[in-house]
């Protein structure tokens, strides 16, 4: 079945079969490989995309049910917000090992775009299910509310 999307800005069509996640399409068929496995069943966050600008766990999404959508994966991640988040990851050293970074990164971007201003509850809501292996917690928790403030700026 072919599927047409947008991709970071670009329309892509794809032949695959329906059922495929997202993730699978955007790492083997794209290329798009900043998108990361994890768990498989939407549990750790590693995966998140955005989906018209929403996060979205790309390991369970059927690439069927995004046709005409958009979707923006790390390497397509733009705006004032995603400069804030990266910024702010760097000034923290915040990665470790640095595999669930990417969804790390974009479900912080997604918040701050929505949320610029976000308290300790809606950082804790927003990153809930976004599991870092090496418990980098609180250095991610700091490079948000830093990235928060530098959008004041």
């Amino acid at each position: 079945m072919a599927v047409t999307f947008n991709v970071n800005g670009e329309n892509r069509t794809v032949d695959v079969d329906p059922d495929t996640p997202l993730l699978w399409v955007l790492r083997d068929e794209l290329h798009l490989t900043g998108t990361k496995f994890g768990c498989g069943i939407a549990q750790c966050g590693a995966c998140t995309v955005h989906l018209n600008g929403f996060p979205r766990r790309a390991c369970v999404t059927p690439v069927s049910s995004i046709e005409g959508q958009s979707v923006t994966t790390i390497e397509g991640l733009q705006g004032v917000e995603a400069e804030a988040v990266r910024a702010a990851w760097t000034e923290h050293d915040t990665p470790q090992c640095g595999y669930c970074q990417s969804g790390q990164v974009m479900a912080a971007a997604a918040l701050l775009t929505r949320n610029p201003k976000p308290t300790d509850d809606d950082i804790d809501n927003a990153m809930a299910g976004n599991i870092c292996r090496c418990a980098t917690y609180v250095r991610i928790r700091k490079a948000i509310k830093t990235a928060s403030e530098n959008l004041g700026e």
